[in-house]
């Protein structure tokens, strides 16, 4: 069963725009040295804070992609427009 790791933090509305595209050159960096992302989900909350829930085939994957992220330039380019930000891994229990 696959495992994810949830983010919840907050982006200005002004960076939102620069923010998403700095996140998508991040997802496209990690796709390419650790094909076990298979998908990415991010969603605005009623409150304005931001969900981005990334879904992984395994646990060892996602470790060794997390492990990898000081390598990977666009990590804290995409995290520097974020604030107050939180993580959480998971394991998918049930999906229909």
């Amino acid at each position: 069963m696959s495992v994810v790791r949830s983010h919840r933090y907050s982006v200005a509305d002004a960076d939102l725009e620069e923010f998403l595209a700095r996140r998508a050159s991040l997802i496209a960096t990690v796709r390419k040295g650790h094909p076990g992302l298979t998908h990415t989900v991010l969603i605005r909350l009623e409150d304005g804070t931001y969900s981005d829930t990334w879904h992984w085939e395994t646990g060892e994957q996602m470790g060794a992609a997390f492990a990898a992220i000081p390598t990977f330039p666009e990590a804290p380019l995409a995290m520097a427009l974020t604030r107050d930000a939180t993580a959480l891994n998971g394991r998918l229990v049930d999906e229909r």
